[in-house]
């Protein structure tokens, strides 16, 4: 996979839509080799390359770092963890896990409620599946999720005056994570995962037809 003519708009919809239950790639992995990169082509195609294939390890630096700034604002962790949901269910895959999860638990006390929670069915047009596919958590827009929990987020930032703490942490982790994508060597373990991704997603359509 060429690295260098995937456009951001790409990279972002391929993070949208990827599986982020994966574990994270080991330590010994995440840092054992930097070098600095030969051209901007080359370190283009190597950040969004590594911003692909370490995202989980980047995902759970960025909370870390965010954790350690808010040591002594119990507020501001509750809202670090309602903006981090809030964006988690821009996820595909992570919207519908989470749905699937809480519609199983809410099935063991009340059936008929958890009978409410299941999304509408997928629109047929001509025998198949209609090409845009709504994404709905407990038988709700995900908007709707999205939203509610971004507000109360913002909420709970403004109560606990952590808004500035949470810029810090958030430009500390966001410069953490380009610098490590910038000069960590892509190995061929990453470029053969995300060849194995490719071709995940071209199947996957290609069974959707």
């Amino acid at each position: 996979m060429d690295w260098g003519t995937v456009t951001t708009e790409d990279l972002i919809e391929a993070l949208r839509e990827v599986d982020w239950s994966s574990p994270p790639r080991p330590l010994s992995e995440f840092f054992s080799r930097f070098t600095f990169p030969r051209s901007s082509s080359k370190w283009n195609s190597r950040l969004k390359c590594n911003l692909y294939y370490y995202r989980t390890n980047y995902f759970i630096m960025i909370v870390a770092i965010l954790a350690l700034g808010f040591l002594r604002r119990p507020l501001a962790i509750v809202a670090a963890l309602l903006t981090t949901l809030s964006i988690a269910f821009l996820n595909d895959s992570f919207a519908g896990t989470f749905s699937e999860k809480v519609t199983r638990t809410v099935r063991q006390f009340s059936p008929h409620l958890a009978a409410k929670m299941r999304p509408p069915l997928t629109p047929v047009i001509r025998g198949r599946p209609s090409a845009k596919r709504s994404i709905f958590i407990c038988g709700r827009p995900r908007w709707v999720f999205v939203l509610v929990f971004s507000l109360a987020s913002f909420f709970l930032w403004f109560v606990s005056c952590g808004l500035l703490t949470v810029l810090w942490a958030l430009l500390i982790g966001l410069l953490s994570t380009i610098l490590h994508a910038s000069f960590r060597t892509p190995n061929l373990k990453a470029r053969l995962n995300t060849f194995r991704e490719e071709f995940r997603a071209v199947w996957r359509n290609y069974s959707e037809l």
